[in-house]
């Protein structure tokens, strides 16, 4: 099974080295790795793997039953053979925007839970763009005005966030109803990986995200639009200060 490096708070490094465990010429497999894998509406880093004699472009990185493949674009040389040790480069910028993205879709979601009582049905992280799905919901142009500004409200007083392993029970018990789906974790995940925005939100998550809302610069939400009854998507971006 491949140690997830990243967890729970070493999602700032973009650099590492690791074994390989198995490789062909389609996707590598470490011993740990650094690399994000698609998951949670997330979508996977890319970057590059370097070793004696070859270098390879990772173009997706999955998970398949406890252990990640990095999936190769390109390959130069022969596959590395099990035992080798690979330098790992996470393309930094697109890590930094997906985890700026990441955070900002928390304090979308926990506005509006705090102010609407709609909890988020879904939600998938772009680099430029992002959306969620919010149920039961039904906004106006002038609710889309108060989520945009209370959700500037809290990037602009700067929160902390920690990310930190915590007891499963002590989660059910922190995690607000309607905030996050722990019903959809498998029992024996224990414990839990938890994202806390200081004072404001604690969530249950295993993606990547900033250490301060200050990061995030601004949320301007672009769109919104029905996908059925009492379902509402958003849709936003993130603007520099």
């Amino acid at each position: 099974m491949t140690e997830l490096r990243y967890l729970p708070d070493a999602d700032d490094v973009t650099t590492f080295t690791a074994t390989v465990t198995e490789a062909t010429r389609e996707y590598v497999i470490l011993e740990g790795t650094h690399f994000y894998p698609e998951g949670g509406g997330q979508p996977a880093d890319r970057g590059t793997l370097e070793w004696d004699g070859g270098h390879a472009t990772v173009g997706d990185v999955r998970k398949d039953h406890g252990e990640v493949e990095h999936v190769l674009e390109s390959i130069e040389g022969e596959p590395p053979e099990p035992g080798t040790t690979v330098e790992g480069t996470i393309d930094e910028e697109r890590r930094r925007e997906l985890s700026r993205m990441h955070t900002a879709q928390h304090v979308v979601s926990r506005v509006v839970l705090e102010e609407y009582g709609a909890t988020t049905a879904g939600n998938q992280i772009h680099v430029d763009r992002s959306r969620i799905d919010f149920e039961p919901a039904a906004f106006d142009e002038a609710d889309l005005e108060r989520i945009q500004r209370l959700s500037n409200d809290a990037i602009e007083r700067d929160y902390a966030v920690t990310k930190e392993n915590r007891p499963r029970d002590v989660v059910e018990a922190e995690v607000d109803e309607g905030r996050s789906l722990l019903d959809m974790i498998p029992d024996h995940v224990d414990p839990l990986r938890v994202v806390d925005i200081e004072g404001f939100d604690t969530c249950p998550c295993g993606g990547t995200h900033v250490n301060r809302l200050g990061e995030l610069g601004r949320v301007e939400i672009t769109d919104r639009t029905s996908k059925g009854e009492n379902v509402e998507r958003l849709e936003f971006e993130l603007r520099d200060s």
